[in-house]
């Protein structure tokens, strides 16, 4: 009975209309014909508090991979499980249950299987991974990369081997033998999942949110994942050198109603499948109605990739807005990891491996 209901509620989420394949493809040339309002310095209007919170995900699943959309019926089955998810886990935790216990859920996304079952700490009400999916020109998209299968493409068979990663092998967890060999994320550098970007990426749990402010001369994007603020500057030149900033080295530029950014030289640590050192990702942020602002990306690296490939989505207003996100893993939880991997180095025996 209840899942019944779930499901009916998720039908009744779902009313927007669905265009054709083709008429997606052909974005910026469909019959909606709207333009964005102007700031009072003439650029169009894409400040505000927005989102990308979704359940599709970047790269397309092996049971939809030949696919750029799901039907209407596989849509009501993925936001209706959601509906049900949620429920299930807000349920109630017995505060005398043993500290490995964990809640039986029927429905568990895929991604929270990969990070073992049970996220989000007490309840399934701290996480905000989305609960629609993702609709570009109202057609509803199996991965958020438009590649012929939703994945990346094969390197070029002269391409060098990938760097090595700055996580040394050390289990499933990767090294503790320094806070270096710690990510990003656990350190409170930067959010982890690409959020900041270039590209920015939903990470799939929480805290998908981006406030945009222009100016005559710059565009800033506050990502609330990790409180990081990315600064565009307006028709510039990139900076001479190889110094390889977070995020990039970003500029940008209008081309009629669109903010295209062009970023190169970023850092090892934020590589995208291997690539960093030749890597340039193109962004470009539409607003093509009220409520919906139009995200392209395109990643190339001729070293590694024969040709540029990339992909779309929509983010929607935000409701809300973005207050501070103090992160605290690295302030007070790392001294805590690392002397807890050396206890535990230090009662193991002589010559045992870690």
């Amino acid at each position: 009975m209840r899942r019944s209901l779930m499901l009916a509620l998720g039908a009744a989420l779902v009313a927007a209309p669905v265009l054709t394949s083709g008429q997606t493809a052909a974005f910026g040339q469909s019959a909606e014909a709207y333009k964005a309002p102007r700031t009072s310095f003439g650029q169009p209007d894409i400040m505000g508090y927005w989102t990308n919170n979704t359940l599709t995900p970047l790269t397309r699943r092996a049971n939809v991979r030949d696919r750029l959309a799901y039907t209407e019926e596989e849509v009501k089955k993925l936001e209706g499980d959601v509906l049900i998810e949620v429920e299930e886990g807000n349920a109630p935790t017995d505060p005398d249950a043993p500290a490995d216990f964990r809640q039986e859920s029927t429905v568990v996304r895929p991604e929270f299987q990969a990070a073992g079952g049970e996220v989000g700490g007490y309840n399934r009400f701290w996480l905000d991974p989305g609960n629609r999916v993702m609709r570009v020109n109202g057609e509803p998209r199996t991965s958020l990369l438009t590649t012929a299968n939703g994945q990346f493409p094969q390197r070029k068979p002269d391409a060098t081997p990938p760097p090595r990663s700055p996580r040394p092998a050390g289990g499933p967890l990767g090294s503790f033998d320094s806070y270096e060999t710690r990510s990003l994320g656990e350190r409170c550098v930067i959010g982890f999942g690409r959020n900041g970007g270039p590209p920015m990426f939903p990470n799939g749990f929480y805290n998908n949110n981006y406030h945009i402010v222009q100016s005559p001369d710059a565009v800033m994007i506050e990502v609330e994942m990790n409180h990081d603020a990315r600064i565009i500057r307006l028709n510039a030149q990139h900076r001479p050198g190889d110094v390889r900033p977070y995020f990039g080295d970003s500029i940008g530029r209008w081309e009629g109603e669109t903010l295209v950014i062009e970023t190169i030289n970023l850092p090892e640590s934020q590589q995208i499948a291997g690539s960093w050192k030749d890597l340039k990702v193109t962004e470009r942020l539409t607003r093509v109605g009220e409520n919906r602002l139009h995200y392209a990306f395109t990643i190339e690296d001729p070293t590694l990739w024969a040709e540029p490939f990339g992909g779309e989505y929509e983010f929607s207003p935000l409701d809300g807005q973005i207050y501070e996100y103090a992160c605290h893993e690295g302030n007070y939880a790392l001294p805590g990891i690392l002397i807890g991997a050396r206890v535990e180095e230090g009662a193991k025996p002589t010559g045992s491996s870690h």
